[in-house]
């Protein structure tokens, strides 16, 4: 068996593990779990520490098992939550637990034959309990001043304001029960989670070990942020999505390539399967030449294969390639739209571009990339306006909607980096 601690540790992954859990582990094959919460549609970057983790778990010859919390992410867990979260109806949690299976099968192996990753919803066995049932024993080991205790619920409490309900106070106990039903089921030995999920996993460990008379293990990983110790995850855009609807592919790629050279080295670390050696060598390519982004292309490149696939990956590195040179040809109305949402547009009836077309010169000027008509006839005369990457060759020229990208997006360009991104309405 190979030494998965030893992998964490090497990777730094490793935050902390309950004694006993290294030997455990080399011993046999053992079955593994963290949980992941439908809270929303889709899981985001942070999601991919644990889910790497499961995918070494399974890479050492352990069988990963991803628990989608159906029935706890009807309550919600309080931890690193500063309010009450929005509760979910029943509808809503099962369509995001079925949108994050999917997801999962990027990272995940299902079909290997020795191992195979599982997947469990805990609405199975949560939906069917029964309160006084539970409350009798299963509630009876748990001590209200320990859980009190616990920071995430410690901190609540002293909110005076927001406070913490009984839903969310009774998530620890829904969560051990879940380690308690997997060692039934599955044989399920170890918990596995964020740094922030400590205390709910040793508190499972403790259920196992009171109602089964068995041992049971847990190991947690940092909680990622980045070298300036903002979260990890969040572009200017918002969380960026591990469904490829909520992020495209050039824009989860564009992330990875404007990491700096910092979380770059442990970004390959943490979220790769790239060996030590090749790590070192990208190393040395930062030190010695920074400006090429060796360390981050490769970041980039293989996490937004394993997600978006082959096909994807190149759809990434095309846009891309467009973001900094302009040549726009064989990119689609989407992926033009993706590539240059952040630079300035305006939405123009599709009429005003009917027959011979809107002068280009007025054009310039609605669009802002010239200040007047002079200004603008000066810019075309000089051979520095463009239109979808050709230049405009003279100052009567008519730009028509028949030039447009699928008849939706006309791209102007002046000089080398001065964008606008018109729309066709209509």
């Amino acid at each position: 068996m190979m030494n998965l601690l030893d992998e964490y540790r090497e990777r730094d992954l490793l935050q902390d593990a309950t004694e006993g859990v290294s030997e455990h582990l080399l011993e046999e094959s053992r079955r593994i779990y963290i949980g992941f919460d439908p809270t929303a549609r889709s899981l985001h970057l942070g999601s991919l520490v644990p889910i790497m983790g499961l995918v070494h778990a399974q890479r050492a010859g352990h069988t990963p098992i991803a628990l989608i919390g159906g029935g706890t992410g009807l309550i919600g867990d309080p931890s690193g939550k500063s309010s009450e979260r929005q509760l979910l109806t029943k509808e809503l949690a099962a369509e995001n637990a079925a949108s994050i299976r999917d997801q999962l099968e990027h990272f995940l192996d299902f079909e290997v034959k020795s191992n195979p990753a599982l997947v469990r919803n805990n609405l199975d066995w949560l939906g069917d309990l029964r309160i006084v049932d539970f409350l009798r024993d299963v509630g009876k080991h748990f001590s209200v001043n320990q859980m009190m205790a616990k920071e995430s619920v410690k901190r609540r409490i002293q909110d005076q304001e927001s406070g913490i309900s009984f839903t969310e106070f009774s998530y620890a106990l829904l969560q051990s029960y879940d380690f308690l039903e997997l060692y039934r089921r599955d044989g399920c030995t170890v918990q596995m989670g964020g740094s922030d999920q400590w205390g709910n996993i040793t508190t499972g460990i403790d259920l196992v070990r009171r109602m089964e008379k068995a041992r049971a293990f847990g190991v947690t990983y940092p909680l990622v942020t980045n070298s300036s110790g903002t979260k990890f995850g969040k572009s200017e855009a918002g969380n960026v999505w591990l469904d490829q609807e909520l992020t495209s592919a050039f824009r989860f790629y564009q992330y990875w390539i404007n990491v700096e050279d910092a979380d770059a080295l442990r970004y390959l670390n943490f979220f790769t399967l790239f060996g030590q050696s090749e790590i070192r060598e990208l190393a040395d390519a930062i030190e010695k030449e920074p400006h090429r982004r060796a360390a981050q292309r490769a970041l980039a490149e293989d996490v937004t294969r394993r997600l978006h696939g082959e096909t994807g990956l190149a759809a990434a590195v095309r846009a891309t390639q467009a973001l900094f040179s302009g040549d726009i040809e064989g990119l689609t109305g989407d992926e033009i739209k993706d590539v240059f949402a952040d630079v300035p547009s305006t939405q123009l009836p599709r009429i005003q571009f009917e027959g011979q077309g809107k002068p280009v010169i007025d054009l310039m000027v609605e669009s802002g990339l010239a200040s007047s008509r002079g200004d603008a006839r000066r810019s075309v005369e000089g051979g520095g306006v463009y239109v979808n990457n050709r230049r405009v060759e003279t100052v009567d020229a008519g730009v028509t909607a028949d030039s447009a990208i699928e008849g939706r997006f006309l791209l102007l360009r002046k000089g080398k980096k001065s964008y606008h991104l018109v729309a066709l309405l209509g």
